[in-house]
């Protein structure tokens, strides 16, 4: 059994964070300014919710992309997860030890 695996073109993939800020906004601009008490709620709250992915879906990309520009420095994946070999004066590294 075969699974087939898709992709969206680069520039909807890029947008996408975007896509959800605006509407997130919108949703919360409209909440905002509407006068039933339910609409209201209905629309801020999924409003919050879009805002919120937005910026987490930024914020994992440019996380990613800074850990794979470094991936060819020898400590780059003890940067990104805070921990650092402890190095005696001799020159010599002992175990890892977090930040």
């Amino acid at each position: 059994m075969s699974v087939a695996h898709h992709r969206l073109s680069r520039p909807v993939y890029e947008s996408l964070p975007w896509v959800y800020l605006t509407a997130g906004l919108l949703a919360l601009l409209i909440s905002y300014l509407e006068t039933s008490q339910a609409l209201s709620v209905g629309l801020g709250l999924p409003g919050i919710l879009a805002v919120l992915a937005g910026v987490v879906v930024l914020l994992r990309r440019r996380g990613y992309r800074r850990l794979r520009a470094q991936y060819g420095a020898p400590d780059a994946l003890d940067e990104a997860t805070g921990v650092r070999p402890i190095v005696h004066l001799d020159g010599q590294s002992s175990a890892p030890r977090s930040l």
